[in-house]
């Protein structure tokens, strides 16, 4: 959803410095606990490129259908806040929220200023918790831990009242989110994909649309009256 806004989808590598980085190896709790100062740069980088980015025409449309007053309700993967900057409501951030900062210790809410980015550092401190000392870390669900509770919930409450479910960009690999299209479909929904290639979930749809984010979605939201 955010690739054409020039944020790297999550398995799309990086700048020069962290291409060489297998995100999976660096999203988990073990990553954490090895290198905090390793994973703590690499989610500056992260954080330094989303703050950089802007919404595209997808985000945009889709916060122009619910302005609108179509029933559109939106669970992402992402942890961007791109949704958001475009002025749409997100029903749920199923993997977290990468602003939403917190103690790895006591999980209070992080409410410091961050120091500016470090271009080029590979391992950046974290900043510390005001409340008890521990670091810091984002708010994103790492590989290994819970979905969060309610988020989840509101997804799949959302997968199940749902006419129509449109899957934009996934790669449909991740569990549990990407057993939502399925569910939907159970439960009665017409599922399209949006896509610029096939995946996982392409035979599981009803269609499959060989399209961007930011052209499919204007181009829907357009023949919507």
């Amino acid at each position: 959803m955010s690739a054409e806004s020039g944020v790297p989808t999550f398995r799309g590598g990086g700048d020069g410095l962290w291409s060489r980085f297998d995100p999976m190896e660096l999203a988990t709790a073990d990553a954490w606990r090895r290198d905090p100062d390793l994973v703590w740069a690499w989610y500056r980088w992260r954080m330094h490129v989303v703050r950089g980015a802007a919404p595209n025409a997808g985000h945009v449309a889709l916060a122009e259908l619910q302005r609108r007053g179509v029933a559109l309700a939106i669970a992402t993967q992402n942890v961007d806040d791109l949704h958001e900057r475009a002025g749409a409501r997100v029903d749920a951030h199923v993997h977290g929220e990468l602003f939403a900062l917190r103690c790895a210790d006591c999980a209070a809410p992080f409410a410091g200023v961050l120091p500016p980015y470090a271009a080029g550092a590979e391992r950046v401190a974290p900043p510390r918790c005001a409340a008890c000392g521990g670091r810091v870390r984002p708010g994103v669900v790492w590989f290994g831990e819970a979905l969060p509770e309610d988020a989840w919930t509101r997804a799949r409450r959302a997968a199940l009242a749902a006419r129509l479910v449109i899957v934009v960009g996934t790669s449909g690999l991740v569990q549990p989110a990407a057993g939502l299209p399925r569910l939907a479909r159970d439960a009665g929904a017409f599922v399209v994909e949006v896509n610029p290639e096939r995946t996982a979930l392409s035979p599981h749809v009803d269609v499959v649309w060989t399209a961007t984010a930011a052209s499919a979605l204007p181009a829907l939201a357009a023949a919507i009256v």
